[in-house]
């Protein structure tokens, strides 16, 4: 039986990894090791390991890697943290492979660990960009410590050999967010309505701003021309999801609270679930922000995205997301759009460009391959590109 560790520190990361977590809980082959930490473990964002407890599965550790305060130095201390505590962790129930997907800033800190104790690491959406911020150079970091890959796009792929990886070892899966928003049980309309806790018939947008870490401007700034085009709309009801816990993500919430006392079609959520939240997508009449669900999983709804500034820049987009430069013009320019276009359907017929919603089985199945040939231990070689 082979031990399988997964890592999940945030609301969005165990959405997205929950169907291949419960494929890996119910094989006879293999333990899961499921851990939680980070943004799980806070009261502030809604102490969200209860919602891994409600699906019935069972978190074999809970690991508490927080700082106080949102500051660059507190998020970094985190990430110490991690390579601390779970070097603990890892030399008591020593794993024989650890998941990790993306580019959190704390993943860095368990995939350090894990690396200097040799145990294999199998990332989960390599290849990607993120221009906006310093999760981009976290995530290619990332896909260094590690020794296979599942990637959401062909082209992601074919970043990830370029960065030395070899092809035999990355698998271009798509995307798990797209398999939850296909094939995740919902809650009707009438439901999610009662749960967001609208009580009139306005259409609502779905909002989650996260804060740009490699901008010159403050949390408080960036997020300043979205506040105005929203408080510009009052016709809409808005569902805000609140910020991860990056560098300014504490500053973005607390002014979220605030406004949304004074602004009575606001409401505020630490966090919705993967069921309430893709529910709550499919029935909105766009999404708008920076959060990667915008990117992901939104076009498979065949709803636009509004994204706004570069925190997602360097992303492959389907055309359903709208852009906008984080000014305030900009914005309204790309909401008045987004109105227009759910106005028109103009993406019904639009395919999503990450796959048809099997990634969780095909991530498995190579997964299960590798453990069975042997091939994630050995020594790991630079896999050179012959250019001519």
């Amino acid at each position: 039986m082979w031990r399988v560790c997964v890592v999940t520190s945030t609301r969005a990361d165990y959405g997205i990894l929950s169907g291949l977590i419960k494929r890996i809980d119910a094989d006879p082959e293999t333990e899961l090791k499921l851990v939680a930490t980070g943004m799980h473990l806070l009261k502030e964002f809604g102490e969200t390991y209860k919602e891994i407890e409600n699906d019935g599965l069972t978190i074999d550790e809970k690991i508490d890697i927080s700082e106080r305060g949102d500051s660059d130095a507190a998020v970094s201390r985190m990430a110490g943290n991690a390579t601390r505590y779970f070097t603990n962790y890892f030399a008591k129930n020593r794993p024989d492979v650890v998941i990790i997907l993306g580019d959190r800033t704390e993943m860095l800190g368990v995939a350090t660990a894990a690396l200097i104790m040799n145990i294999p690491i199998a990332h989960i959406h390599g290849g990607e960009l993120t221009f906006g911020a310093v999760d981009d150079a976290v995530r290619h970091s990332l896909t260094k410590m590690s020794r296979i890959h599942f990637t959401a796009c062909a082209e992601y792929r074919r970043r990830v050999i370029q960065m030395g990886e070899n092809p035999e070892m990355v698998y271009d899966v798509g995307a798990m967010g797209v398999e939850n928003a296909l094939k995740m049980e919902k809650f009707n309309p009438e439901e999610v309505r009662e749960k967001l806790g609208f009580d009139d018939d306005k259409p609502y947008v779905m909002v989650t701003f996260h804060p740009e870490t490699q901008s010159v401007l403050g949390a408080m700034l960036q997020i300043q021309p979205l506040l105005k085009t929203m408080k510009a709309h009052p016709e809409y009801n808005y569902c805000i999801t609140k910020a991860n816990s990056d560098a300014g993500g504490i500053s973005i919430n607390e002014l979220w609270e605030k406004e949304c006392e004074t602004n009575l079609n606001w409401k505020l959520f630490a966090s919705l679930g993967a069921k309430l939240y893709l529910s709550a997508v499919r029935d909105s009449e766009f999404v708008i922000g920076n959060s990667s669900s915008a990117i992901l999983e939104v076009p498979s709804f065949k709803i636009p995205s509004v994204d706004i500034g570069d925190r997602q820049k360097g992303r492959i987009m389907a055309p359903s997301v709208i852009h906008a430069d984080n000014k305030e013009d900009a914005v309204n320019a790309a909401f008045l759009e987004a109105v227009k276009a759910r106005r028109e359907n103009r993406y019904a017929d639009m395919p999503s460009p990450f796959g048809d919603g099997n990634t969780a089985d095909r991530i498995f199945m190579y997964l299960k391959d590798a453990l069975r040939e042997g091939k994630l231990n050995g020594k790991k070689e630079f896999y050179d590109i012959d250019w001519e």
